[in-house]
This record gives structure tokens, sequence and C-alpha cells, in this order.
């Protein structure tokens, strides 16, 4: 069987999983496009620093890089769908509870520990490693199209969270959002989330555990990929580019205005990025089935740069802020997509779930810490200009770090 065909008979079988995982994905990533919409509203209501408030970013990272390599191996023992369904009823239920933040600190940090805890099972672990047991030869696609899911939450949040705030208040936003955004995950994820698996579970006999493969799929442990130069080239770059992303994410409403761009003008710019960023996913899932994904990878971690150097000149033209945003819009979500695309070829299958875990655990500590340096770049200096000539250095680092990593290991999850 040719690739192509391999790539059409994958989709044929697993469209609806990827679909469920792509909205699932999506409410992952709902918290961090909501907060920078709020953080002025909060600083107004109860006098919290940016960065203290930046700090709930912090709180679920710490959790996923102590854990994510203990739910990886959860998920390649019972499989995506058990560890999916219950995290995104709870999410949504963490994410309405942000709306009784009282002022208090240790409260709201409680509540994000909750968020925290319970959001572990709708990580990018979950969703990447039901569509690359599923996928192989569309798997690139695949994973970008999955990856759309962050794209849908940064086109659809900003405005929404904006429209609720400016309507009824930050507190109800965070309830409708959390609520609304969760039911519609719930039901995809009821009815289409089945990877390889879980359909070898559900077709063995009542009780009876699903007969193990032939032939297991093959890859590293993860003490070997612990030692692999190229995974270890893929992890750095991961860590460091998600720092300034999430940084840039996160911060990107506060950012624009302090440019002369509008709260209103800077919503729509962050919904436009994601516009862009689902032409990135599709695009690079598109170019990593058929070429390097290495060299596709550099390419994409640089293009960062020029958006950042762009953003250092304030009071521009309206089709400036926008370049800028469709740059950083296009490479936001590619980042992680690149990652897990490179992780599976490296690593293979045979632990991908424990050892993404790992990667996804520099994905937290990269995230909250970039988060909370931004936070405290603009209480300190009074601008992110510092936040963005360090991007710029980083954008540079991160390319040269997953460029040539040689050739894929002779590998793949055998036909079924």
């Amino acid at each position: 069987m040719n690739s192509a065909t391999q790539a059409r008979d994958e989709w044929r079988e697993y469209w609806p999983l990827v679909l469920a995982s792509a909205a699932g994905f999506s409410l992952h990533t709902v918290s961090s496009y909501v907060i920078g919409l709020v953080m002025e509203p909060l600083e107004a209501e109860f006098g919290w620093s940016r960065a203290q408030i930046s700090v709930v970013s912090v709180i679920p990272s710490l959790i996923m890089v102590l854990l994510s390599p203990s739910i990886g191996g959860l998920i390649d023992r019972w499989g995506s769908r058990r560890m999916a369904l219950p995290s995104l009823v709870l999410t949504g239920v963490a994410l309405a509870l942000v709306s009784l933040a009282n002022g208090s600190m240790a409260q709201w940090y409680l509540i994000w520990l909750f968020y925290g805890l319970v959001s572990l099972g709708i990580k990018a672990t979950v969703w990447t490693t039901a569509v690359s047991n599923a996928f192989t030869a569309a798997r690139g696609f695949a994973l970008g199209v999955v990856l759309c899911g962050t794209a849908i939450s940064q086109i659809a949040a900003p405005p929404l969270a904006q429209w609720l705030t400016d309507t009824f208040g930050w507190r109800q936003a965070y309830l409708w959002i959390g609520l609304g955004w969760a039911a519609p995950c719930v039901l995809l994820a009821l009815f289409f989330l089945y990877d390889p698996r879980d359909r070898d579970r559900l077709a063995a006999p009542m009780g009876a555990e699903p007969a193990k493969p032939e032939i297991a799929p093959p890859g590293l442990t993860l003490r070997e990929a612990l030692r692999s130069l190229p995974l270890l080239r893929i992890g750095l770059s991961t860590l460091i580019t998600m720092f300034i992303g999430t940084a840039i994410l996160i911060h990107q409403v506060p950012l624009l205005t302090s440019t002369g761009v509008s709260r209103a003008d800077a919503a729509w710019l962050a919904s436009l990025s994601g516009a862009a960023a689902i032409a990135g996913k599709l695009l690079t899932g598109w170019m990593t089935d058929r070429w390097n994904a290495g060299l596709v990878g550099a390419v994409t971690l640089l293009a960062p740069a020029l958006a950042y150097l762009m953003l250092l000149q304030p009071q521009q033209a309206a089709w400036w802020y926008v370049a800028a945003m469709m740059i950083i819009g296009y490479t936001t979500g590619t980042k992680l997509q690149v990652c897990a695309y490179l992780t599976g070829r490296y690593a293979g299958m045979a632990h991908f779930g424990k050892i993404f875990g790992v990667m996804t655990s520099l994905v937290g500590i990269g995230g909250g810490l970039g988060s909370v340096a931004a936070g405290a770049v603009f209480d300190h200096f009074g601008s992110y200009g510092p936040l963005l000539w360090t991007g710029i250095a980083a954008s540079l680092l991160c390319a040269a770090l997953i460029f040539r990593l040689g050739a894929y290991p002779a590998w793949e999850t055998p036909p079924r």
C-alpha cells in the first residue's frame, strides 16, 4: 500500500477522532487567552499586580511538570478516552469557579490549583497520543488539525471574553466560557474519542482485557530517550520557545495596548492571529508529512523574530500590527506540533505517551515561568521591550537547535 492510499484510509477511519481531539484540545488553551483580557479588570478590582495575576499560569504548569510523565504512562496503558472524558467535565467546572474569586490571593491560587489538577487529562499528550497511534502516513497533517484546537480558542476566546467582560463583567465571562465551551467538547469526546487502543478494549469480551497486539509498536524506552541527542535538542528547543511564546501569548493584549493599540482592537488582533494559526498548523502538518520536519520546524521557529522586531516599533499603521500578529499566530501552535511530530519520529510509539509527557513537562516549565517573567518585566521596566528583545534571541537559538537533527530512525507503527 503506497503512502497516499494509506493516508486516505487513515482519514476515512479516524476523522471523528481528530475532530473530537481538536475540540478537546481547544478547552485546554482557553484559560491562556482569557487571562490577558481580564488582567486589567482584575488589577482595578483587587489591586493585584500583573505578576501576581500571571502566577496562575505557573500553578497548572508546575503540576504538569511533576505529573505529565505519569499521566503519559497512564495514557499508554489505559488509552486517551478514559483520561479525557472526566477531565473535560471538571475543567469546565474549574474555569467557571474562577468567577467566585473574592480578592483573596489564597483563594485565587486554590482555584487554579484545582484547575491544574483536573486539566491534566486534556493536555496535549492525551490528544497527540491518540492521533499518533491512529495515523502513520498522514500523522503530521492529523496532528496539525488536532492542534488547530488552540487556534479555535485563539480566534474565539479573546473577542468572546472581551464582549462578556464589557457587557456582564469578568466573573460572567469565566462562568459562561467555562461551562459553555466544555459542553460541546464533552459531547464530541463521548461519541467520537476512540483511538485504536480504545477500540481493542471495547471489542474484548465483557470483563476481559483486550488482547495484546502480536507486534508491539517499536521505539525507545524513557531511559533511552533521555540519552538521545536529537530528543534532548528537541526538548531544549521546546523549553525555550514555550518560555518566550507563552509570555507573549498571555500578555499579547496588554502588549499591544502598550504600543498604542486600543484594548478592543488588541482583542481582535489576538483573534486574527488565531486565524493565521490555523493556516500555520495545517501547512506545517502538510509539509512535515513530505519534508524533513527539523528543517520545517527551524524555519517556523525563526519567523517570530521578525514579528517581535515589528512590535518594538510603536505607533505604526494598523497593517503593521496585523502583519506582526499574523506571523505570531502562524507560528504559535506549530511549536508544540513540531515537538510532537519530531518526538514520535525520533522516539517511536512504544512509550510515546510517557516520553511526550516529559516534553509537555518542559512545555509547562517554559510556559509557567515565561508568563510570570513577562509580568515581572512589565512591572519593573514599565514596558515589554526587554521581553521582545529576548524573544528575538530565543527564536534564533530554538531554530538552530532543531536544524539538522539527522535521519529519522527506521521504525513505524505496524499497519493495522
